[in-house]
């Protein structure tokens, strides 16, 4: 996993409510066990047409949308199914981070173990947001770990929530298993010391 310290990217607003993980990805993509073509299959219920065609009002579709690199998402984002490969499709696609008024929390937690970043923010900061798209298709954003804040154009900084673990673990670009690692040696020490581990190796 890479290490993410600040998100720079255009915004794209996907301002529908409880999104949830089979309109994200739907079930036909499940097979695979990797990220390769789940890209292709984000939103394609939405993005494509009957005949496979790219469905041209849809929001991913419209040329002013390319290069997004963080998602505007409605209410409730991601309920449904523990799909790990909802987010995987996001980030595929080349989406870094979705903010949102809420996330489902599965989602959420699926989406931080792969540095996919869950940014929410108050309701009024997601309306100015979704707002700033459609006047302004080149709309960027600035999201910032060490500060936990997003800056809006104009400069005005927004504020959120992120437990310690998922923030040492994004900064460090290690995920669970990452940071398990890390702490090899203090195990070692600890094992070497402890009683119990002693007398469990007679």
């Amino acid at each position: 996993m890479d290490s993410i310290k600040t998100i720079t990217g255009k915004v794209v607003a996907l301002p529908l409510e409880n999104v949830d993980t089979d309109q994200i990805i739907p079930a036909k993509y499940l097979s695979t066990t990797t990220k390769d073509g789940l890209g292709e299959g984000l939103f394609s219920t939405w993005r494509y047409n009957a005949d496979g065609t790219p469905n041209p009002d849809f929001v991913l579709n419209r040329t002013e949308s390319s290069g997004a690199t963080v998602l505007v998402a409605g209410r409730n984002f991601g309920s449904g199914s523990s799909r790990e490969h909802a987010p995987w499709a996001l980030q595929a696609y080349g989406f870094r981070a979705v903010i949102s008024p809420s996330f489902a929390d599965i989602f959420k937690s699926n989406a931080l173990k792969i540095g996919l970043l869950p940014v929410i923010v108050d309701a009024e900061s997601y309306y100015q947001l979704v707002s700033l798209c459609e006047e302004e298709p080149q709309t960027q954003v600035t999201i910032d770990l060490a500060s936990q804040t997003v800056t809006l154009p104009g400069g005005q900084q927004v504020g959120f929530p992120l437990d310690g673990f998922s923030k040492h673990c994004l900064i460090n670009g290690v995920d669970q298993l990452g940071f398990i690692m890390q702490q090899d040696a203090d195990i070692t020490a600890f094992e070497a010391t402890n009683p119990v581990a002693l007398n469990t190796q007679h």
